[in-house]
């Protein structure tokens, strides 16, 4: 089961992984848009569950909090979802528990109401910053403990003296503890073409007795480094090398492989045509007129992973929507060349206008992040069983 669905990305991780949807929810037209465009069918109560990986993801279009999730309690090994990072994004006005966007709540009343076998939640590093840590600690104990509950007037200071006192206590019942692993993570290490940097976590349900590790880093910035160096990449992209692309300093080799980059993820797309012209043969690779750059507002590097995506399109701060081509110009990247950039696959259709699109992209979780560790959580699953 999905909360925060958005867009689709880890629902498409999940699913890639061997999960099979018995619920999706997500709150935004947009995104409910998109997710019906392409894997989601509306949710009828009466109808049977999913019983196939190939049946439609049952999407419940609404405010999670009106959703009653008592139907699906002890069939579901999954609850996932990147509750809304606006409080805690470091682009955000930063208000943390006292911001009505704030979505773990009502994780934590779906842990209670469905007591799912594991957890996978995934959102900004911003929540592990100095000014949100204190927070950020009480959310792991309550995702260890959520059936100690928060009660009406409570603050969370005082929540989290409670949980602190309980999970003291060893003999509690397993099925009602959850196992947490906090794993801070770098995008381009798992062979997204973006620096992305993000906090995942884990959850297993202790009666489980599951002992799992996080998926290990298969990529490196030391192996890029070598392969612009020796012109493995370059012979890669049949092209001459551009010294200033070369890193004067090399690391000893790692034995990983490479850090993929802009030009690795939009390969094989060609240039979109003229201005707001839609490409004859590919979705949504149309030109954006008006970049520019200025000081705090670089543009993205053709052989270096893209900048973060963010939730914006014309002035997010950090040029993460330009692109610097070979040619010296810039331009905006396309809303196909970032969908690439967030591992989307080509025929992943996007609902709205472009900017819709775009904030779409911005808020979702890279799939094939997602799908990395959707698959070592699948595999503990299993391996418990």
């Amino acid at each position: 089961m999905e909360l925060f669905a958005g867009g689709g990305g880890l629902a498409m991780a999940l699913h890639d992984a061997g999960f099979r949807h018995l619920l999706v929810n997500e709150f935004a037209p947009r995104a409910c848009q998109t997710l019906l465009a392409n894997k989601a069918a509306p949710h009828r109560d009466e109808a049977p569950l999913p019983k196939r990986l190939s049946d439609k993801w049952p999407l419940i279009q609404g405010d999670v909090r009106e959703v009653d999730f008592t139907g699906l309690t002890g069939q579901v090994d999954l609850l996932a979802g990147g509750p809304p990072c606006q409080p805690f994004s470091l682009g955000g006005l930063a208000r943390g528990d006292t911001d009505d966007r704030n979505g773990f709540p009502w994780f934590f009343r779906a842990m209670r109401e469905i007591q799912p076998r594991a957890i996978l939640c995934e959102n900004v590093i911003g929540l592990m910053r100095p000014s949100f840590r204190d927070y950020f600690d009480y959310i792991t104990r309550e995702l260890s403990a959520p059936f100690e509950q928060r009660v009406e007037g409570e603050s969370w200071v005082d929540h989290n003296k409670r949980l602190v006192k309980t999970l003291a206590h060893p003999n509690s019942d397993p099925s009602e503890r959850y196992d947490v692993h906090v794993v801070p993570v770098n995008a381009a290490d798992y062979g997204v073409p973006q620096l992305r940097r993000r906090v995942l976590m884990v959850a297993f349900r202790r009666d489980l007795e599951i002992e799992w590790r996080p998926p290990r880093a298969t990529h490196s910035d030391t192996a890029l480094a070598h392969a612009l160096v020796d012109g493995s990449y370059w012979d890669e992209h049949d092209m001459a090398p551009r010294p200033d692309a070369i890193p004067a300093v090399l690391g000893p080799v790692d034995g990983l492989r490479r850090w993929r980059t802009l030009r690795d993820a939009i390969r094989g797309l060609g240039e979109p045509g003229p201005d707001k012209v839609e490409h004859p043969d590919v979705d949504a690779h149309i030109r954006w007129p008006g970049a520019r750059i200025y000081a705090g507002h670089t543009p993205n590097l053709l052989d270096r992973p893209a900048k973060t995506v963010k939730a914006g399109v014309h002035g997010v701060p950090g040029g993460e929507s330009v692109m610097r081509l070979d040619d010296g110009s810039i331009r905006y990247m396309t809303v196909r060349e970032t969908a690439r950039v967030m591992t989307f696959p080509d025929t992943w259709k996007l609902a709205g206008p472009r900017g819709e699109q775009m904030r779409q992209l911005g808020n979702a979780v890279p799939r094939l992040l997602g799908e990395v560790f959707a698959t070592s959580v699948a595999s503990a699953l299993r391996g418990a069983r």
